[in-house]
């Protein structure tokens, strides 16, 4: 079977989580970290992992391989959020440097761990830059679409294009707004999520005019997710194959748009391990191979 990397919405083979038990370790950990971290409130720790344990499941029931990123103690609680500190594509792994002081330690860590199992590295954001992987989504195969954010610098952004512009890859800037400022978690992929090659999720009001008019034509139909479940991350959609994705509970009306566009939909409860920290399920998974 050919697989890639290079996609948003193919049929998921393998992925890498960190398991709420893996990030949040205990009460304690939570008490001493959420706070600092911008947390909205403190997660509850055993909810945190039965809510972990059925967004795991679901994964598993689609026969995807789940491997796990283990605990690390040079780490906070963000690191459930594994999507952030690395980019995946066919070339090998890009590792990131976090925007988010608090994050600074995820990329080493998961550097350790690609290493150990014998997964290419191509290369290493290096400061200055910064770059998150909440701030990129692929368009198509040969497409890599970046936000500038107050996480993912031009800097940043630089040196991502020497690394895949001379393979061919387009890097596509989508320059996005202060919204609620340098403290709030506000990713490119907070505003987009490819689930089809011809459709997408997204906040319209809060995505740059020359991005959109870009997705319209590149041929994307858009589903505009409404005011009211912005914030409850209605646009942050994880796709597990073409028109199949799974979001958080209490999204509805997205919900039905989705499932109006012929989308296979799949809930999740995810109060303690999404909500509260701000991460969907786009942000809680590191994909890395698709069917191609």
């Amino acid at each position: 079977m050919k697989t890639t990397r290079h996609s948003e919405y193919k049929k998921l083979e393998s992925v890498y989580i960190k398991p709420a038990i893996n990030a949040f370790i205990s009460d304690v950990h939570l008490e001493n970290q959420w706070q600092k971290l911008n947390y909205l409130s403190r997660p509850d720790f055993e909810k945190a992992l039965a809510e972990y344990s059925l967004f795991q499941k679901y994964l598993l029931d689609n026969n995807i391989k789940v491997e796990h990123f283990p605990f690390n103690q040079n780490v906070q609680i963000d690191s459930i959020y594994c999507r952030d500190a690395s980019i995946a594509t066919d070339f090998g792994m890009i590792i990131c440097n976090m925007g988010k002081g608090g994050r600074i330690n995820e990329p080493q860590s998961q550097l350790e761990v690609y290493k150990e199992n014998n997964i290419p590295i191509l290369g290493i954001i290096e400061a200055p830059g910064t770059l998150e992987g909440g701030d990129v989504a692929w368009l198509d195969d040969k497409t890599l679409a970046v936000g500038h954010t107050y996480r993912t610098n031009l800097e940043g952004i630089n040196q991502l294009k020497l690394l895949l512009e001379p393979k061919g890859i387009e890097v596509v800037i989508a320059e996005l707004p202060h919204y609620k400022g340098k403290n709030d978690v506000f990713h490119l992929m907070s505003i987009l999520s490819p689930v089809d090659k011809d459709l997408a999720v997204v906040y319209s009001p809060l995505m740059p005019v020359k991005f959109r008019n870009d997705l319209l034509r590149r041929g994307f139909e858009l589903i505009e997710v409404p005011d009211e479940e912005f914030e409850s991350m209605g646009c942050n959609v994880l796709a597990v194959a073409p028109r199949k994705c799974i979001m958080v509970k209490g999204n509805p009306k997205t919900q039905k748009l989705l499932e109006q566009a012929g989308c296979e939909v799949t809930l999740y409860k995810g109060e303690d391990i999404s909500i509260k920290g701000g991460g969907g399920p786009t942000c809680l998974t590191r994909p890395l191979d698709r069917s191609s």
